[in-house]
């Protein structure tokens, strides 16, 4: 019976260490490969493919706001438009272009070809992009994902025979 107690724990002592391992690891190459907070989707209403969040709900951007100059800063703005933020020091993935700000609150925001993104409190399921368009400060975009320009091909020479 002694042996099979000493079996047991063992057993369990191994197993915790299993977990703790396989834990450190999803925890060092989650932070390693960054946080996935943005994804893209085709929006039907516009007919183009923007950003959106991890629950799918669209994103913004403010004409006004790009490289660490804040406009939306006040309980007003902040009551109708909520930041994207991540914990600190966490690199966001999802869209090529993606990075992050410090807010003037202190909380780290995403930022989008260096304009921080938004959710618009109107926007109720996926695929709302009520706030597009909206003016105050400057104008309210859906942040759409821009291609690369891709080269016109050459047209083919012609040869007068």
């Amino acid at each position: 019976m002694q042996r099979n107690i000493s079996l047991g724990r063992g057993l369990l002592v191994a197993a915790a260490v299993v977990a703790g391992l396989v834990a450190a690891f999803y925890a060092v190459g989650a932070h390693a490969g960054g946080t996935r907070v943005v994804m893209t989707a085709q929006n039907k209403t516009l007919g183009t493919t923007i950003l959106v969040n991890r629950q799918g709900m669209s994103l913004y951007t403010l004409s006004a706001e790009r490289n660490g100059r804040f406009i939306c800063k006040d309980a007003t703005c902040l009551s109708l438009w909520k930041p994207l933020v991540v914990a600190k020091g966490s690199k966001p993935t999802g869209a090529a272009g993606l990075g992050t700000v410090k807010r003037p609150d202190g909380k780290i925001q995403v930022t989008y070809r260096s304009g921080p993104l938004y959710r618009f409190v109107s926007d109720h399921k996926r695929g709302d992009v009520k706030g597009n368009g909206f003016k105050d400060v400057g104008i309210w975009k859906v942040a759409t994902v821009h291609k690369a320009k891709a080269s016109s091909p050459q047209p083919a020479p012609r040869y007068g025979y």
